[in-house]
């Protein structure tokens, strides 16, 4: 028996409505997706592709992309959709990340910047076959705070970003990525004047730089109306961060892993341009749903005023993440 979805379930949902709509959009995607030739510019530019990305990457545009964002699948037994993962040693799992590192780094210019997106399980094997290709500047940690308790072991709540760059010149925005606090200790000086805070309508904050250690971010889930049935999903609060700090306006990510599409409706609401190449049919539908609804909605939760958010404390628009 299948259940109504809770009135306060805002879930991305497809109807038999958006699939007729999207389905030719898909369909293009899938054409360009499967053949040989190369695939230009501005062709290529805002793009959805359905494909393998080691089939997709070959055709695209040479040192054209300003970021590679990959989020491919961990080195779980665990389905990704139309790819289902299994478990590799580490030797396996270093090969398989070099393979597509091999396609994808050809495409970046060569002052790109690198994310890819990863777990514990998976961390040496990553490190290794980035190192041997990239300059790996650092590690991200972010907390993932929907994982479940172990019986006999401690539980898993974070997973990792290791950032590189293709040479020794990278763009990093830092003004771009801070991060607002609230002040729970709000010092004064002897004259009575705040002391390394501010007070205005927003309330008492001040603002920090961005640190490799995030605790701000919640995994999308049923209230929220960025969820959708993606497995592995992450917040478009935690895309923001990595573009605005590493792309300027206009420039181009690439990510050969879209899944629903976080990474390219955040370059749409942050005015990057993008190109993402997923394998499962229904990830791409629901990523061309989402790029739909940016075009109408283009707030970021948690983003606001040009700062991120700690977790639940924006003034504005009720609690963010």
């Amino acid at each position: 028996m299948t259940h109504a979805p809770s009135p306060r379930n805002r879930s991305l949902r497809l109807d038999d409505a958006d699939r007729d709509r999207l389905a030719p959009l898909l369909a293009g995607a899938a054409i360009l997706g499967g053949g040989t030739d190369p695939i230009a510019w501005p062709e290529a530019e805002d793009r959805v592709i359905q494909g393998d990305c080691l089939a997709v990457l070959p055709r695209l545009p040479r040192a054209s992309f300003d970021l590679l964002v990959a989020d491919p699948p961990y080195n779980l037994a665990k389905d990704f959709g139309a790819e289902r993962g299994r478990r590799m040693d580490d030797e396996a799992y270093e090969a398989y990340t070099g393979a597509w590192l091999d396609a994808a780094l050809p495409l970046l210019k060569p002052d790109a910047s690198v994310y890819v997106f990863g777990d514990w399980r998976g961390s040496s094997a990553l490190y290794r076959a980035l190192s041997r290709r990239l300059v790996v500047r650092n590690k991200i940690v972010w907390e993932r705070e929907k994982g479940r308790a172990a019986a006999a072991n401690w539980k898993s709540a974070h997973e990792e970003i290791w950032f590189a760059t293709t040479s020794e010149t990278w763009r990093f925005d830092t003004a771009a990525v801070r991060q607002r606090r609230l002040v729970r200790a709000p010092y004064r000086d002897e004259a009575g004047r705040p002391k390394d805070w501010v007070e205005d309508e927003a309330g008492r904050y001040r603002d920090t730089a961005a640190s490799n250690i995030w605790t701000d971010l919640t995994v999308p889930y049923w209230s929220m109306p960025e969820n959708t049935p993606h497995p592995t999903q992450k917040p478009e609060k935690l895309l923001a961060k990595l573009l605005l700090a590493s792309v300027a306006p206009g420039g181009r990510i690439l990510d050969p892993f879209l899944g629903s599409g976080t990474s390219a409706v955040v370059a749409k609401k942050l005015g990057r341009r993008f190109v993402g190449v997923e394998l499962d049919a229904e990830h791409c539908l629901h990523a061309l749903r989402r790029l739909e609804l940016a075009g109408t909605e283009p707030r970021i939760q948690g983003y606001e005023d040009g700062v991120f958010w700690e977790r639940n404390s924006s003034p504005r628009r009720g609690p963010t993440r």
